[in-house]
């Protein structure tokens, strides 16, 4: 999908030829190389990157990978379900059927057993009457079957409880740390309207959000030290949201006296609220800027948040999720123009989504 097909190129050039392309294409061509001029042309004068780092030994190793015969599909063997597996039953049905199933047993044996005993009893046969009036519990803990099925059920329901339990470790939803300074999403992006990316700039072109930097308020703040008496509620006082703006001033070094910064500044140490682990890319810029996705979407309302919170589970279930349902968004995005054409093709769709574009490749995040 990336460049012409490698599968069996050694039998239609010599290595020593192959080994000048792969160290420098470019350089190739310009010297006329027929073969070289060819290739380029029929690839519609697509540069090759240059390996000059390859030695030769690494081209022979390139070269002998790409020269193996395609692997056939193996075929499905008997009474192994295929991976895929649509609409399959949950793991709590399962558990729920075999619960069933074992109550059923159970009932069974306990009216299997006061048959018994009526039945000896009304024909006077004491022996019988001892062995078959027993308590439940020993008759069930007789019964082989009985403790197969129960031992089953009770290891698959350890299982499903114990991996409920792990996939739970590390999400962080509604997480809400408290902060040094107390920031009101409802007072600054509701109340006041103002943009996510007017604090959270580098969102717009960098991997990371960024945490704003203090100045960044001073710029409205230099002029406001304190709130209007609306913006008071049953939790927070006008009065509190006045102290709140004191520890600012006194963070950035800013007597309001003299309106002038006195150079001493104190650091602020934020509590991280959105931590994914480090064996996961993501990219603020591409999901902002190139996809156009709003802050909300994955940052929920924040504009009503008194206190930020993470909203998502941020979960590689909850990423995959979202790239199944997104629709790329190709008005005014050439960019995406050439694939996206290509790719309706082949899925035969008019709009694509994130995953029909490559957003289900591992090596999208984990690289």
């Amino acid at each position: 999908m990336t460049g012409p097909a490698l599968r069996g190129i050694s039998a239609k050039y010599d290595m020593a030829w192959i080994y000048k392309w792969v160290n420098n294409s470019s350089a190739l061509i310009k010297s006329g190389d027929a073969k070289a001029v060819k290739v380029f042309e029929e690839n519609n004068k697509s540069v090759m990157t240059a390996f000059p780092q390859l030695s030769t030994a690494d081209v022979d190793n390139i070269i002998a990978y790409t020269s193996e015969p395609k692997p056939e599909a193996p075929a499905a063997l008997p009474g192994v379900v295929s991976e895929k597996n649509e609409g399959g039953l949950s793991n709590t049905v399962v558990l729920g059927a075999l619960s069933l199933v074992m109550l059923m047993l159970v009932v069974m044996l306990f009216l299997v057993n006061n048959v018994l005993t009526k039945i000896a009893r009304a024909n006077g046969i004491e022996k019988a009457k001892k062995d078959v009036t027993m308590p439940i519990w020993k008759a069930f803990v007789k019964n082989q079957f009985l403790m197969v099925v129960a031992s089953i059920v009770f290891l698959l329901a350890s299982a499903f409880f114990v991996y409920g339990f792990l996939m739970q470790v590390g999400v962080d939803q509604d997480y809400a740390p408290v902060q040094p300074i107390h920031y009101s999403h409802r007072i600054h992006a509701g109340s006041n309207g103002i943009n996510c990316k007017y604090c959270h700039s580098s969102a717009r072109v960098s991997k990371n959000a960024g945490i704003p930097s203090l100045n960044v308020c001073m710029n409205c703040h230099k002029n406001i030290a304190e709130v209007s008496d609306t913006t008071a509620t049953a939790d927070h006082s006008k009065a509190f949201y006045d102290g709140e703006i004191q520890k600012l001033y006194k963070a950035v070094g800013w007597d309001q006296s003299t309106q002038k910064y006195t150079g001493k500044t104190e650091p602020v140490k934020w509590v991280r609220i959105h931590n994914l682990p480090d064996f996961a890319y993501f990219n603020h810029s591409q999901h902002v800027t190139v996809a156009g996705i709003e802050c909300q979407k994955c940052h929920g309302p924040v504009q009503t948040y008194e206190v930020q919170k993470q909203f998502a589970p941020l979960t590689m279930g909850w990423c995959i999720d979202c790239h199944r349902k997104t629709e790329v968004k190709m008005e005014g995005n050439a960019y995406y123009d050439k694939i996206h054409k290509e790719l309706s093709k082949k899925y035969n769709v008019d709009k694509l989504t994130a995953a029909q574009m490559g957003g289900l490749e591992c090596g999208k995040c984990h690289y």
